[in-house]
Formats: C-alpha cells, sequence, structure tokens
C-alpha cells in the first residue's frame, strides 16, 4: 500500500512562470522517502550511526502530467514497487489533493516516479546487502496497510 504525506506548494518551490520548478519534484520525493522509511520504522541517521549504511539513489524516471501551482495542497505517495539483493525500486507520485476551494471530484495526478535506491556501506562506499529487517519491514508495511486502506 502508498504511504502519504502532505505537501504544500510554496513561493520557493516555484519558478518565475508561478509553477513548481521540476526538480523541486525530486525534493518532494525525498521527503516522501525519508517519511515513509519512518513509517516502517526506520531513520536515515539512526541507519548510518548503528548500522554504517546508507539508501543512494541510483536511479529516477520522472513523467510529468500536470504543473502545480503556488499553495496548492498535494499529497507525495510512496511505495515499494521492487527489491533485490542491494537495491529496491520505489513509486512515488504527487496528486493534487481535492478540497471544496479547488472543485476536483478526484486527486488528480501532477507527476510520477521510479526511483531505484542502492544501500551502501558508509565507510567503503560499495553496495551491501539489504538488511533483512528492513526488508521484513518493508513486507510488513504492505501487508498491514492492505487491509485498511491507510
Amino acid at each position: 500500500m502508498k504511504h502519504k504525506i502532505p505537501i504544500r506548494v510554496y513561493y520557493e518551490d516555484t519558478d518565475a512562470g508561478g509553477v513548481v520548478y521540476h526538480a523541486n519534484f525530486l525534493k518532494f520525493a525525498e521527503r516522501g522517502r525519508t517519511e515513509f522509511l519512518r513509517a516502517v520504522g526506520f531513520e536515515n541517521t539512526e541507519l548510518k550511526k548503528n548500522k554504517g549504511m546508507i539508501f543512494v539513489v541510483r536511479r529516477i524516471e520522472v513523467d510529468y502530467h500536470k504543473p502545480a501551482f503556488l499553495d496548492d495542497p498535494l499529497i507525495m505517495q510512496s511505495s515499494i514497487e521492487a527489491m533485490k539483493n542491494t537495491s529496491f525500486t520505489m513509486h512515488q507520485a504527487v496528486f493534487r489533493e481535492k478540497t471544496a476551494e479547488n472543485g476536483l471530484s478526484e486527486e488528480e495526478l501532477i507527476c510520477d516516479m521510479h526511483v531505484v535506491l542502492v544501500c551502501v556501506d558508509t565507510e567503503k562506499i560499495q553496495p551491501v546487502r539489504l538488511p533483512e529487517e528492513i526488508r521484513q519491514a518493508f513486507l510488513n508495511y504492505k501487508e498491514n496497510h492492505l487491509f485498511t486502506g491507510d
């Protein structure tokens, strides 16, 4: 199931044309991944300190569907798509939230992306196996939220 966090568009997120600058969606995605990790019971700082590992982005593929504007209420959805030995792929999508003010009948897809992250040893800067406890946490989150819709 997808993990969701709210995002509000501020002036700093927009370009001279008043739309969200394309690279800022990558910042929104980073926030979504960080909060997803917290939701499954881990924090980046603790993983680095206690396990000597971090997750680094190997690849991002982004499709932009519609513009987002100043003050738009957005929702960042994140989910695990696939896991391999040293990496995992997330699907992330940004939606414009439906509100009484904007009159949308449902959330509107703004952009979506596929992000490949690699588990890396912080000393050797080499890929390492994704720890079993993290792998299980990802699977448990997905299973536990399939039935609740959260």
